[in-house]
């Protein structure tokens, strides 16, 4: 049986990445220290000390000098997504050290940045006036800022509706050691799932709610990228947007998805992200489409998989050509090679990272 072939070296320049890792939190006492034992970790049939080790192979092979991580250890009065993570990362001897977290979820994941201080600095710069629960007091043509609340009308009544993020999006700064600077806006957007669904009416009723819900924190996202486009400054938009082209039969009934309104298909090219892998997804509705999570559907006994995590550059970063990758290691076939990463990436999370090399 011939070696594994290594993975290809990276090219010159940034390798910026984003990962849903799932209950991370869990994974952390309250101190920030990982539990490195065999008790269960919150991903069935995982130990919490196998889940960490995973996750360390996973990131000591990325080797990104920017993470985007979704759904991170959680920060309470008496728990640090920072703190947590600056362990995880000295812990496993990850070049990527230092963590940057914005506004606190409502819940127990995490929007933070993890990165290496000497390819970069890294700060949180949320844009946009701050709001109270009923959204802007007067007009405005800026875009709130993400911890407030935006006024959109979703099912065309004439009456805007207020929405709000669970999970603020992180909004930063990078600066590069040439003085580059380059903005970044990590997601983690509305589930769609019909949680607490009873029958097949209340299903459509929790679904099409929550599409709605989805769709407009995606347009708020798309207006904070418009207004950076316009100043010619380069954006990165990178994160889970439990989302993509095609994705539910509830995508007909709006026109389009989330992913496609903060790309900004219908704009002009100056306007425009972009990602090869939901450019794929839109192009190819009915045959070969990249995937980014896997899920195991019990009803069904079987897996469902998913593009939902994203990556997604404005034009100033597409010269030279930037590379993509997702770390699906099914579908990779430098993955499907190297066993020990294969077998870390599906015990430490049902998201695959993605990774982007800019060539800057």
């Amino acid at each position: 049986m011939p070696a594994a072939a290594p993975l290809p070296a990276r090219r010159p320049g940034l390798r910026i990445a984003t990962w849903n890792v799932e209950w991370f939190d869990r994974l952390f006492d309250d101190s920030g220290r990982g539990y490195e034992d065999h008790q269960p970790s919150a991903r069935y049939g995982i130990s919490r000390g196998a889940q960490l080790g995973a996750l360390g192979l996973v990131f000591t092979a990325l080797d990104a000098d920017g993470i985007m991580i979704i759904e991170g250890p959680d920060t309470t009065s008496k728990r640090s997504t920072v703190r947590a993570l600056e362990w995880f990362a000295q812990k496993y001897g990850l070049r990527a050290r230092r963590v940057v977290h914005g506004f606190s979820s409502e819940t127990e994941q995490e929007i933070a940045f993890l990165y290496d201080p000497d390819r970069m600095q890294a700060h949180h710069d949320p844009i946009g006036e701050p709001t109270g629960k009923r959204g802007p007091a007067g007009e405005t043509t800026e875009a709130p800022r993400f911890d407030g609340t935006f006024r959109y009308d979703l099912d065309t009544d004439h009456t805007p509706d207020t929405i709000r993020f669970a999970k603020p999006p992180l909004e930063l700064v990078l600066t590069l050691p040439t003085g580059r600077s380059l903005r970044l806006i990590g997601v983690h957007a509305k589930s769609k799932n019909p949680h607490g669904a009873t029958n097949e009416a209340s299903r459509i009723r929790i679904s099409i709610e929550n599409r709605r819900k989805q769709l407009a924190q995606c347009i708020w996202i798309r207006e904070r990228v418009t207004e950076h486009l316009t100043r010619g400054e380069d954006i990165i938009v990178l994160g889970d947007f439990n989302d993509g082209p095609g994705l539910d039969e509830f995508e007909k009934l709006f026109g389009r998805s989330g992913v496609e309104i903060v790309l900004g298909q219908d704009r002009d090219p100056a306007q425009r992200l972009f990602d090869p892998n939901a450019d794929m997804a839109l192009c190819s509705r009915f045959g070969f489409c990249p995937t980014t999570a896997r899920f195991y559907l019990a009803p069904q006994k079987r897996w469902f998989e998913a593009l939902l995590d994203f990556v997604m550059v404005s034009p100033g970063l597409m010269v030279p050509e930037p590379e993509w990758r997702i770390w699906h290691p099914f579908q990779d076939p430098r993955i499907m090679a190297l066993p020990e990463l294969r077998e870390a990436l599906l015990q430490a999370s049902d998201h695959f990272p993605v990774t982007v090399d800019l060539a800057l």
